[in-house]
């Protein structure tokens, strides 16, 4: 049996959902201005299910987001916010905090082609103000090569372990949502070598045969799926709200860990859950890979 790392679910998603409040394009950013207490009680009841890495809640703070309403100059205090909620959490309890950076202008949008230079040093500086204060970087939802040799130059500079999680089309796990083979990721793994290589929001169907690829990079692996039921044209507009996706009514706790256990059959090491996702399903997650006989670290 493995050793098996155990990432939190949906951070964003969550704090949208508990805060009952409407959806804006500033997201779980909005959620944490609004209810900044939520941020450390939704890493809290990660932890509680058995989670062994918070994920802050910076996968939207950027300024490329936040100069749309005139927050730019926020950054710093939001990114303060997001941390202190997360340490709050991980309090007593031994576990890890991974400082997320989500994509810099848009969610699914390889087409929006973020210049690596430009975009490495937009990413440098989030590093930086966060390096101190987490156990890792986790760069997410990256859906084309372009936007991965960004993200990775800016991360590398931060004197921290580095994940990356790349997002694949829904209905073809062997490629990214920009089309191009996920196999292409290979170079940039091997030259800033980011500590593991994961899939991340996407289908959990599509994600054994992008599992099957990324196994070949020789480096630890693994995924954390969504549950939406697509990524709809309408959430591919300029400036979405969330109410744009639609949750799947058939991916219960029970159905997403027989999804996640699959993948750990196939040699995962490290699962979780991503947006849609909740602390039902990591605490049903968790069950099963202790009685499975797994160590969950």
């Amino acid at each position: 049996m493995a050793d098996i790392t155990l990432l939190d679910g949906s951070i964003g998603q969550e704090l949208v959902k508990r805060s009952g409040d409407r959806a804006t394009p500033l997201w779980s950013t909005q959620v944490m201005m609004d209810h900044p207490d939520l941020v450390g009680d939704v890493h809290a009841a990660y932890f509680q299910c058995g989670a062994t890495i918070a994920t802050t809640n910076t996968y939207a703070v950027h300024r490329s987001r936040l100069v749309r309403v005139g927050l730019e100059d926020q950054m710093p205090t939001l990114i303060d916010v997001a941390l202190s909620q997360a340490e709050r959490a991980r309090a007593g309890t031994g576990g890890r905090i991974a400082g997320a950076l989500g994509p810099l202008l848009a969610s699914y949008r390889p087409d929006l082609n973020p210049d690596p230079t430009d975009a490495a040093a937009k990413f440098a500086e989030l590093c930086a103000l966060m390096a101190d204060r987490v156990d890792l970087f986790l760069i997410e939802t990256v859906c084309s090569v372009q936007e991965a040799e960004g993200a990775l130059r800016g991360a590398s500079q931060a004197g921290k372990p580095v994940w990356i999680a790349l997002s694949v089309m829904d209905d073809d796990g062997t490629r990214l949502r920009s089309g191009e083979p996920l196999s292409d990721i290979a170079p940039m793994v091997e030259r800033f070598a980011p500590e593991a290589v994961l899939i991340n929001c996407s289908r959990p169907e599509a994600i054994p045969a992008a599992l099957n690829i990324i196994e070949t990079l020789g480096r630890p692996y693994g995924a954390y799926a969504n549950g939406f039921t697509a990524i709809t044209e309408g959430f591919l507009q300029d400036a979405p709200t969330v109410d744009a996706l639609e949750q799947r009514r058939d991916l219960g706790p029970d159905a997403y860990a027989d999804h996640a256990m699959e993948w750990v059959g196939l040699g995962a090491t490290i699962v979780g859950g991503c947006c849609e996702v909740g602390p039902d399903h990591i605490k049903t997650l968790a069950d099963r890979l202790l009685a499975a006989g797994h160590q969950i670290v």
